[in-house]
């Protein structure tokens, strides 16, 4: 993995629950990048090293991802928090020596970024968010029957339902779930390199586990701190700036709203972006789309 990263030092860093395995290059104003689900850091490769020319870039295997500990976690699901994973962030980059820092996430970890940036306004300095609406939008639209369930519902029934059957062929479930969220419906937008990173960081029970408490915790304690932010009339302090790509949101209700539009209703009303080349993975599918927008937000003023 080395070498998707050339002039990047390794580390681990404590965290409340173990271990974090982290990734740092470059020199400048520091960004976090924060991967989703099914991934690991290692989905930044082909924009960390050019992000790197003019940023201190940190990547960062969220808990129980990639290399990082995986604790069993508790029966209220606060283990995978994107309260409790934004902690861990402020804590890496706090050793790091930032007290304020830009996060740039996709799916999963843009969920934490925009969770810290309500709980702890003034850390972030400014916020990308990577293909997502907020957890409590898609839920709500779950309900109303306008969005899929899909593995949102899956993977958040309780265990060990979801655990059992992805466990039966890990790289099957889990090929086929990325496989359809591409633009072209194939795995031809990874690197094999990357491709194996993801296998081995989701083929072994606790990491199937963390993944499946991290969507429930997206069912409930994510879901309440944004409907309880939301009702506060809470926004998001530092300028925001989204991507997204041309199928896995906006195919779901053409001519509805954009992701711009949902974000700038509720937690971001001055938001800016655009979509991208890409399916779901812009940063692999559409990496120079993808760092455009990156750019762009920080050179936005803080």
């Amino acid at each position: 993995m080395s070498d998707l990263f050339p002039g990047f030092t390794s580390h681990w860093l404590d965290i409340e629950v173990g271990r974090a395995f982290v990734r740092k290059g470059g020199e400048g104003p520091p960004v976090l990048l924060l991967h989703g689900f099914p991934q690991t850091h290692v989905m930044w490769h082909r924009v960390a090293a050019e992000l790197a020319r003019t940023h201190t870039v940190v990547l960062m295997d969220l808990r129980g991802y990639g290399w990082s500990s995986a604790p069993a976690g508790d029966g209220g699901h606060e283990t995978y928090s994107k309260a409790a994973m934004g902690r861990d962030a402020v804590r890496v980059m706090s050793d790091f020596g930032f007290a304020s820092f830009a996060l740039v996430g996709h799916d999963r970890g843009a969920r934490v970024g925009y969770r810290l940036a309500l709980d702890h306004p003034g850390r972030l300095s400014h916020l990308g968010m990577l293909d997502i609406l907020p957890t409590f939008h898609v839920w709500r639209e779950i309900d109303a029957g306008r969005f899929p369930a899909a593995h949102w519902e899956f993977l958040a029934r309780p265990a060990p339902q979801p655990e059992e059957a992805i466990g039966r062929d890990p790289a099957g479930f889990f090929d086929k779930l990325m496989a359809g969220w591409t633009r072209d419906g194939t795995l031809h937008a990874f690197d094999a390199r990357a491709l194996d990173a993801y296998r081995k960081g989701s083929n072994e029970p606790l990491r199937i586990h963390a993944m499946c408490e991290d969507y429930r915790a997206g069912a409930s304690l994510d879901r309440d701190a944004d409907e309880a932010d939301l009702a506060a009339g809470r926004e998001i302090a530092c300028p925001v700036a989204l991507a997204w790509g041309t199928f896995f949101l906006t195919g779901r209700d053409e001519g509805g709203p954009t992701p711009l539009d949902v974000w700038r209703a509720s937690f971001a009303p001055q938001a800016t972006g655009r979509q991208v080349e890409a399916g779901h993975f812009v940063a692999e599918e559409d990496p120079a789309g993808t760092l455009a927008v990156i750019r762009s937000l920080l050179e936005t003023p803080a």
